[in-house]
């Protein structure tokens, strides 16, 4: 029975796996954002490019 009180009262793993959590989804939230931007920068070249060509 004591072993069961020490599992609950123990929070360190839970800790964890809530900052793991939180990490993962400002990677995805980064990953979104620099592919939008990526993508937006990329064709703003290709239009000073094609500008430049004409």
């Amino acid at each position: 029975m004591k072993l069961i009180k020490k599992l609950f009262k123990n929070e360190e793993g839970a800790t964890a796996i809530e900052y793991g959590l939180i990490a993962a989804l400002i990677a995805v939230a980064a990953i979104t954002a620099m592919s939008a931007l990526g993508e937006n920068l990329s064709n703003t070249f290709n239009d000073v490019n094609n500008e430049l060509e004409g």
